[in-house]
């Protein structure tokens, strides 16, 4: 009886000593690995700017009016091709017809006013000779002699405000000419109307700001995209640069165009600082429209034949298991070497195979199309394997959000 308790208590410690040993190392031993890679091959890289913009003639003229009144008559509609000084619109001149006749007549009184004055200080300057004369022969008093000379002076006075009452009259007569002829609405340039915002009868009114009528593309065989480049990528253009974009409306056909001018002004919008690069383009057969959305593309660098990686081998990020600087992979499990580790300096890490194993070189990169990215240095070769993921079979299944597995919050 002795010996069988002896032996279970054996046994038992056996198998305690073996479950232990067992659980200590499946904590410690690294865990399995996978690592889905992509090759290194020779690519055409191509560097794009994309931004969007929008279609506007290089010459647009907003027409409005200085004057207030009600629209007598329209002379132009949208689409219609108008020459400078063409009458587009009227507005009833009747009030301001009447403030001409009333400045006329003023200018009419004004100038009587200066007829009438100058009589008068014309028999001043007589009635003045007159008394001297009988002054000098001893027949006036002194009196009479400086009332006359000062009457004398206040006639003259007279004429010199009758005048300045008469240029008033002018200007005013002047100013009435010009509201009225402000009434004829005309065209300041040779071009077709794009916008029309009054409609016969409609009351404008020019107390503040002058209201805008008409909108009026000079040449719409010649147009321009005002594009809203990022201010990450406004340093990559450079004018002359050539270009190319959609538009909605004609779905797979790409137009051309050159950059004209990057304008230093930015715009700021929900905390994104873009700037304006204008493109000039030609719209001879007239398919473009003033206001059309442009899907712009830019070109500023090409590489032909060039050694390149995928972008996710760029951005790839070692597990757990492969946390020290450089690490090779040994039947699955992964073994830290801290001696292949490369300096501060060395460049951008990347994860290639090599012998089965993932180990990392430092490359130097260059131009990117946002896909691929040329390798410019680094131990790269044609048809190496760089490591884009990896993943480990042993890891548990990620829970849902918001808690135990099993377990769903009531709201």
């Amino acid at each position: 009886m002795r010996s069988r308790i002896a032996w279970i208590a054996v046994t038992l410690a056996f198998v305690s000593m073996a479950v232990g040993y067992w659980q200590y190392r499946r904590r410690h031993q690294a865990p399995l690995v996978e690592f889905k890679t992509a090759p290194v091959q020779r690519r055409h890289i191509v560097a794009r700017v994309t931004a969007s913009g929008t279609l506007s003639a290089l010459v647009t003229v907003q027409v409005g009016t200085q004057v207030s009144g009600r629209i007598q008559r329209l002379y132009a509609d949208f689409n219609s091709p108008v020459k400078k000084g063409e009458l587009v619109a009227k507005i009833d001149p009747q009030l301001f017809e009447a403030s001409l006749q009333q400045a006329q007549a003023n200018y009419l009184s004004a100038k009587a006013s200066v007829a009438t004055a100058q009589a008068a200080a014309l028999n001043a300057d007589k009635q003045y000779a007159r008394t001297k004369a009988l002054h000098d022969g001893n027949l006036a008093s002194q009196a009479d002699l400086d009332t006359s000379e000062a009457n004398v002076a206040a006639t003259h006075a007279s004429v010199d405000g009758a005048k300045a009452s008469l240029a008033q009259a002018l200007a005013s007569l002047h100013q009435a000419e010009v509201n009225l002829s402000y009434t004829n609405i005309t065209s300041p340039i040779d071009g077709v109307v794009i916008s029309r915002t009054v409609d016969v009868g409609q009351t404008v009114a020019a107390s503040l700001s002058a209201p805008t009528l008409f909108t009026i593309a000079q040449d719409l065989t010649k147009m321009q995209v005002d594009t809203n480049v990022a201010e990450g990528d406004v340093g990559r253009l450079e004018v002359g640069m050539k270009a190319y974009f959609t538009v909605d409306s004609y779905p797979g056909q790409r137009f051309f165009g050159h950059i004209r001018q990057i304008r230093n002004a930015a715009t700021t919008v929900q905390n994104v600082v873009t700037y304006d690069a204008v493109i000039d383009v030609d719209n001879t057969d007239l398919k473009l429209r003033p206001g059309m959305t442009a899907n712009v593309t830019v070109v500023y660098a090409e590489r032909d034949k060039v050694l390149a990686v995928s972008n996710a081998s760029l951005r790839f990020r070692p597990p757990a298991a492969l946390s020290a600087s450089a690490a090779t992979l040994d039947a699955g499990r992964v073994r830290t070497h801290a001696a292949d580790a490369p300096t501060a300096d060395a460049g951008h890490p990347l994860w290639v195979m090599r012998d089965g194993s993932p180990r990392m070189v430092s490359v130097r990169t260059g131009l990117t199309d946002g896909t691929v990215t040329e390798i410019v240095d680094g131990a790269l070769e044609e048809g190496d394997e760089v490591v884009v993921d990896a993943t480990s079979p042993d890891a548990p299944a990620p829970q849902p959000a918001g808690g135990t597995p099993g377990l769903r919050r009531m709201f």
